[in-house]
């Protein structure tokens, strides 16, 4: 009797055992901390690329798709339209980024539910509190009027901070400079018509675009086209250029026309309008330059006319106009916006399984197995834009190659030693 009760508690403490290792929430393999899935807009970017390279999800399989080796990089978009003999060209140019960095960006997050949503970083990677990048400090010249959107707690310096309340138009009167900072894009509001024909280029400066803005500006001070209106997106202030000479007078006086409508015109009623204080792209004052109409491009007043940009944009347009460039007439700029953009850069590779006849195995080894799917290894840059990730170039790139290497048995063609002809050398007196 006592037996039987003993066997039969150790049968039961078997089967609680066995019944915990083969309990699914004790299992350590299943869990899902040991393989996150992907964050949504790397999933959204992954069948885009499936899509864009005209692969079908069922013969090819992605792998090396590692979010740690993913670099993200800052550049500037430039997107224009222009309208030439009602014929409208869409233009989108992009600077090179001179730095990839390894940031942690909030898009990298894998939301986990067991943490309250708090989002599993990436190990070793730079945070990054805001992930909307901004664009250099720049300077706009009046008469002209600007849209604010997206600014919380904007700054205005004038030069001593201002409280204005929650400022959405500013207009800048004729001979107002401000200086912009952490705005994200500036845009153009209403399309302008320019007149022609394009001068060209010398004395080092872009002067075919100089001699438009200079034509602009005179039209608007002459009230005889609607105002320049540009958008401003996400500006933290505007405040008044400061110059490093003391005797310079560079203060705005404020006028409130409406709530959140002001009117900055310069303080100095015989200050000169083309005499204005440069400010480097990094936002420090530099020395007091004295540019006239030929050398700064109006509205930028930061810009200078011997920008090497400036001419890239210059030989693009007059590429564009042809033979109407050098003619009298006029051209229509209907969009153009400027914006700080976020790249990644991250490397996978493809593979594909070959179907019968798709390769061409004509000096392939007779001796090696052939392959029944081929690898290739890519490149994208992709666009970040809010939660999504758009694919902007896709690059196929060489791996490693992997030299072959072959055993001497298969270079003698497979013979056994039995086969192989004996030598006898001669005998020497170290021979034992």
């Amino acid at each position: 009797m006592g037996l039987g009760l003993r066997s039969q508690s150790v049968v039961a403490i078997c089967l609680v055992l066995l019944a915990v290792r083969s309990s699914p929430s004790a299992s350590l393999i299943v869990s899902p901390d040991l393989n996150p899935p992907y964050p949504k807009a790397i999933s959204d970017l992954k069948e885009a690329i499936v899509k864009g390279l005209g692969f079908q999800s069922d013969d090819v399989k992605i792998f090396g798709f590692d979010l740690r080796d993913a670099l993200v990089g800052r550049s500037m978009a430039y997107e224009f339209d222009v309208e030439v003999d009602n014929r409208v060209l869409p233009f989108k140019l992009l600077e090179d980024v001179n730095r990839w960095e390894f940031v942690d960006l909030p898009i990298f997050q894998v939301e986990d539910p067991k943490r309250s949503g708090v989002g599993n970083g990436l190990i070793g990677r730079q945070k990054l509190d805001d992930g909307l990048p901004v664009l250099a400090p720049f300077q706009l010249a009046g008469p002209m009027e600007l849209w604010i959107q997206d600014a919380k707690d904007m700054r205005l310096s004038l030069p001593h901070d201002v409280d204005a309340g929650v400022l959405k138009k500013v207009i800048l009167a004729d001979g107002a400079v401000v200086t912009v900072k952490g705005a994200r894009s500036v845009s153009l509001r209403h399309p302008i018509e320019l007149p022609l024909p394009l001068n060209q280029s010398q004395n080092g400066f872009a002067s075919g675009l100089l001699t438009l803005a200079d034509r602009l500006r005179h039209a608007y001070r002459a009230k005889e086209a609607p105002l320049l209106s540009l958008c401003i997106v996400g500006p933290t202030s505007l405040t008044s250029p400061t110059s490093s000479s003391p005797s310079s007078n560079n203060k705005l006086k404020l006028k409130l026309l409406a709530p959140g409508l002001v009117e900055l015109s310069s303080a100095s009623k015989t200050k000169a309008v083309e005499t204005i204080p440069a400010v480097d792209i990094e936002g420090e004052a530099t020395a007091l330059l004295t540019p006239d109409r030929f050398t700064t491009l109006w509205p930028l007043a930061s810009l200078n006319g011997s920008n090497s940009n400036l001419f890239g944009f210059e030989a693009l347009l007059s590429s564009v106009l042809g033979p109407k460039a050098k003619k009298e007439g006029s051209f229509k700029v209907l969009k153009a916006d400027v914006s700080a953009q976020t790249f990644v850069k991250i490397g996978f590779g493809v593979e594909k399984k070959l179907k019968e006849g798709e390769f061409d195995w004509e000096g392939f080894p007779l001796w090696r197995t052939k392959p029944e799917s081929v690898r290739m290894h890519f490149e994208v840059l992709a666009e970040v834009e809010g939660d999504r990730v758009v694919p902007e170039r896709v690059m196929q790139v060489n791996p490693v190659i992997v030299e072959d290497t072959v055993a001497p048995s298969v270079l003698m063609g497979n013979m056994t030693v039995s086969n192989n002809p004996i030598v006898l050398h001669p005998p020497t007196p170290f021979l034992l």
